[in-house]
Formats: C-alpha cells, structure tokens, sequence
C-alpha cells in the first residue's frame, strides 16, 4: 500500500499541467476561428440573420 502511494506522489501536479494545456490550445482555436470569422465577414452575417430571425418573429 505505501508503495503505491509513493508511486503516485510524483505526477500530483500533471493533471493541473494538462488542465492547462488543454485551455490554452482551446483558446488558441478560438483565437484563430475568430480572426478568421472577422476577416471574412462571417460575424456580421451571422448577425444580421440573427437579428432578422428576431424580428421576423415578433412582426
């Protein structure tokens, strides 16, 4: 049993590194797939059929 524990003591802080790389990498997508949705005029087209779905409804 103790030899177990002492096994295991040495990779305490690894899932906190991984937890951390996996957030970096995710912003770094983000980051990417935003510059690309601004460069292309993605966003304001996805505004604008958000905001005409809306109003469309309420008339």
């Amino acid at each position: 049993m103790n030899r177990f524990r002492t096994r295991f003591r040495g990779e305490r802080g690894q899932t906190t590194a991984e937890y951390a790389l996996v957030l970096l990498g995710a912003a770094g997508i983000a980051l990417l797939l935003l510059g690309w949705a601004t460069q292309s005029g993605a966003i304001g087209t996805l505004f604008d059929a958000v905001l005409g779905g809306v109003i469309g409804k309420v008339k």
